[in-house]
């Protein structure tokens, strides 16, 4: 990218960021993610170099600084460490037994097929699908997927439904065997996948224009408000995503975004995709949301709580409780 280029994207001078590029100048903590996603580097290894450079700054050659920087360090750690303080005493109960069904998992990784990983995607891009209202079967959704088959008496957005959602699920997969940092290009690619074919107009766009959520309470913000509460979301995700446990980290991205409702369509699917990237990315499994009626309303119950009341902790709950079923049943799985 040329100079003018990068300093269009940050919003600041092109001398500036010469500047920057020169070690004449150095960037402010919000300039460095900001150049972070410009750039699609890893975040936390620019933010890591960032701090670096500004400490020795600050210590210099004094002859304590090693001394104080090792005393720093333990206290640093315990500030840092994601933390689920603060949640319900149940939530919290959930949230060791994930990380000690997640341990145990990870002793058996060695007895892991990708053949397990494709059953449980295929079951997911069912799900999420059906709490969609799309119709396909498990086994329909198998044929169209898998054998490319064109399914009689279903429509052909549903059939594209399928095959978009499976492709979104290889692409969050990619994204994190890549390690790549998830920012508002990474959203808009999977919102596009999601759509493509169906509303291709539409597909990785924010909406232009008013919506409204059948059988909801919640009133999503104007289309005016939606540019700034993306960016905001984003940056609270690079503020928190090392302090939450990446459960509730997950569960609230899922819930701003769909509170947030960016999209014309797909912000459903959209939402459990990141949710599921952010699992991915720490390790853990696919938390598969099921569709049928019971499920979907319960589901639909706890998250219009946390948008209308401000309470999150039955989604948050519901979120935990899936996943502790999903890594349970991965593990019942490979034992097999």
């Amino acid at each position: 990218m040329k100079l003018r280029e990068v300093a269009h994207a940050l919003g600041v001078d092109q001398a500036l960021v010469s500047k920057f590029e020169s070690g004449a100048r150095k960037p402010t903590r919000a300039q460095v993610t900001k150049l972070a996603e410009v750039l699609n580097i890893d975040a936390d290894k620019l933010m890591v170099a960032w701090l670096k450079e500004k400490i020795l700054y600050e210590v210099g050659d004094d002859k304590l600084a090693l001394q104080a920087i090792v005393a720093a360090e333990q206290e640093l750690k315990n500030s840092y460490a994601p933390k689920a303080s603060g949640l319900p005493k149940k939530i919290n109960s959930l949230l060791k037994e994930i990380d000690k069904v997640k341990s145990s998992l990870q002793k058996l990784r060695q007895y892991d097929s990708y053949r397990i990983a494709q059953a449980l995607e295929l079951e997911y891009t069912f799900e999420s699908n059906r709490i969609e209202g799309n119709t396909l079967t498990l086994k329909e959704t198998d044929l169209v997927i898998n054998e490319g088959l064109t399914i009689s008496g279903k429509s052909m957005r549903e059939h594209l439904e399928a095959i978009n959602h499976q492709e979104a699920i290889a692409y969050i997969k990619h994204l994190v065997e890549k390690k790549s940092v998830f920012n508002e290009h990474a959203l808009l690619a999977v919102h596009n996948l999601i759509l493509r074919g169906i509303d291709q107009s539409n597909a990785g766009k924010y909406r232009q224009v008013q919506v409204m959520i059948k059988g909801s309470k919640h009133v999503p913000p104007a289309p005016y408000l939606v540019p700034k509460q993306m960016e905001d979301y984003f940056i609270w995700y690079r503020q928190q995503q090392n302090k939450l446990h990446p459960v509730v980290l997950a569960t609230e991205m899922h819930e701003r975004l769909v509170t947030i409702h960016p999209f014309i369509d797909g912000n459903g699917r959209t939402s459990r995709l990141v949710m599921n990237l952010i699992l991915l990315k720490h390790g853990y499994v696919i938390a598969n949301l099921k569709g049928d009626a019971k499920s979907r309303m319960n589901y639909y119950l706890a998250l219009e709580q946390a948008q209308t009341q401000q309470s999150k902790s039955d989604f948050t709950e519901l979120i935990a409780q899936t996943e502790l079923d999903a890594l349970n049943r991965y593990i019942k799985i490979i034992g097999k």
